[in-house]
């Protein structure tokens, strides 16, 4: 099973129909988003293509491929919205791996959860990486619309026996082993 994972979309529509290309181009069954769907944050500036009820009504299409998690830019009017669950976090098991799914706002690279994890995903930071930090291969897919640190927009895709970060545009910026 090959899933897409996609974070921080900000409320831009251009990069949510991008990431919906992405999707079908590279064969995803599932779309793992990591939160801060629609609303852009106060602290960041309007993405390009700023439509977050045209990404409800892209993402409601999708409703049926999407495990999402709620970031701490949701509210609770996004909730109702959606044709889908937020949850705060997710659990995924995938080719014998344990992988625990969050925002970011509670667990990162430096703040690992505890218990048996193989794959942290998280987003929140906009800058995406795959890395090993104390036996746990962490993965952050960056920002689809709204990049820092010198990053590009991006999201990953993970199966059974690998992750990759690409850039929107498809280039793989990075590649890991599972």
């Amino acid at each position: 099973m090959k899933i897409l994972v996609a974070s921080d979309i900000h409320g831009s529509l251009s990069a949510a129909y991008a990431l919906m290309t992405a999707v079908d181009r590279l064969g995803a069954e599932k779309l793992l988003l990591l939160g801060d769907l629609y609303y852009h944050g106060a602290r960041n500036p309007l993405p390009e293509g700023y439509d977050p009820r045209g990404v409800a009504e892209l993402l409601n299409q999708n409703a049926h491929r999407i495990i999402a998690v709620r970031g701490n830019c949701d509210s609770d009017v996004d909730l109702t919205v959606s044709d889908f669950e937020m949850a705060k976090e997710a659990w995924l098991f995938l080719g014998g791996k344990t992988i625990y799914a969050t925002h970011g706002d509670r667990y990162d690279v430096d703040h690992l959860p505890k218990g048996k994890v193989d794959l942290l995903l998280y987003g929140h930071y906009h800058t995406g990486f795959i890395v090993e930090r104390g036996g746990v291969l962490v993965a952050n897919p960056g920002s689809t619309s709204l990049p820092k640190g010198g990053t590009k927009p991006s999201f990953l895709l993970l199966d059974e026996k690998e992750i990759k970060l690409y850039s929107l545009t498809g280039e793989i910026i990075a590649e890991h082993a599972l």
